[in-house]
């Protein structure tokens, strides 16, 4: 499927330098990936914490002759010492021990972007947990470097509106579904997948995220104002709110 024509747009928009190094979050098996490779990034770094989904971008890569792209098991909420000469062209030393709390995801080198799409922010469980996400995709990225990615938006229809009021009804009477935790998590029920945890927030707790973790919101709209996509495209996934930031 490659780049949605939305996601095309924004890149194009805010990734400007195709030279420029960029680090993709939550990369799965590497649709996104490809797409930008396609579209003529060549210095992509892409991570995941699913090794199974890892290994298919991986063999995906290769099939497209992109080989060149950096894939590395990671999590997003801690990006881990070892992989501190990812921009390197050989690491140098022996990275710092954790416990020392000064390695840099890419040390002597920073990121001229980052992205995290289809949703996969608001796959990590617990507010402080997609926090600390945002700040270590922060602290990868040069000053100015522009961060896009996606959520749902709780508000985006009459309906959606109506049925969050009805579940706050159910957290004020301490009713809802015990394994959540902030208001806004759901849990999925899909064949062949399982269950499949999402956060839905709306549009002020992601601006009050971005403020709290050092990014300046510059642009955020519906995938439906952005481009028209395709069938493909609509029923793959829902309609979803892209965000644009900077780093301060």
């Amino acid at each position: 499927m490659g780049l949605w024509a939305s996601e095309k747009v924004l890149v194009e928009r805010h990734f400007t330098d195709l030279s420029a190094p960029l680090l993709e979050a939550g990369c799965g098996a590497g649709r996104a990936t490809i797409g930008l490779w396609d579209a003529g990034y060549r210095n992509l770094t892409a991570f995941d914490f699913a090794g199974e989904l890892l290994d298919q971008a991986r063999s995906l890569a290769a099939t497209r002759g992109a080989d060149a792209i950096r894939f590395l098991h990671a999590d997003a909420t801690a990006l881990p010492p070892d992989i501190c000469h990812v921009l390197r062209d050989k690491p140098s030393g022996s990275p710092p021990k954790p416990s020392e709390g000064t390695c840099h995801v890419l040390r002597d080198k920073l990121f001229g972007g980052a992205l995290f799409l289809f949703n996969g922010l608001m796959q990590i469980p617990g507010r402080e947990n997609r926090r600390a996400a945002l700040r270590e995709l922060r602290r990868a990225c040069a000053p100015g470097a522009p961060l896009l990615f996606s959520t749902h938006d709780r508000d985006q229809t009459q309906v959606e509106r109506a049925l969050w009021r009805l579940e706050a009804l159910r957290w004020e009477r301490g009713e809802q579904d015990p394994r959540l935790v902030d208001f806004g998590d759901r849990y999925f029920e899909e064949a062949g997948t399982g269950r499949t945890f999402m956060h839905l927030p709306d549009r002020a707790e992601i601006l009050a995220d971005l403020a709290a973790t050092g990014w300046a919101h510059t642009f955020d709209a519906l995938r439906k104002t952005v481009a028209a996509e395709s069938r493909a495209v609509r029923d793959f996934s829902d309609e979803c709110r892209f965000w644009v930031a900077h780093k301060n």
